[in-house]
């Protein structure tokens, strides 16, 4: 089975609204991380000092098949046409391990195939 992370920067404020988009379009679980950074508009300052903009890094492994359906649901529910809101994409896995309990949930039929051939 081929695998993809979609991977969503956004506020943090948004972040649990797009694990719920996400999980809407088939993904089945998702890691959130916090980050920081800037976009293209200057930064806010206060007294002369940067404030960053706090972010969530939200990773999620969809299957091959998913991936394109997920970030879909992200621009659109998510609002992402919007300056500011965030950025998602999107790059392909080359091994995973530990999502054996999830494969039944992962609605593909690369699943079926894969058993197929094993035999």
């Amino acid at each position: 089975m081929k695998f993809k992370v979609v991977v969503i920067i956004t506020s943090t404020e948004l972040a649990d609204k797009m694990v719920d988009i996400a999980k809407g379009a088939g993904a089945t679980g998702a890691t959130i991380l916090p980050g920081r950074g800037t976009g293209i508009h200057e930064a806010l300052t206060f007294f002369g000092l940067s404030l960053d903009t706090q972010r969530s890094i939200v990773l999620l492994v969809v299957s091959e098949a998913r991936a394109a359906a997920v970030l879909y649901a992200i621009r659109e529910e998510g609002d992402f046409k919007k300056p500011g809101t965030g950025i998602a994409f999107s790059f392909a896995l080359d091994k995973v391990v530990g999502l054996e309990s999830q494969i039944p949930h992962l609605d593909c039929d690369d699943v079926a195939a894969e058993e197929e051939e094993k035999g």
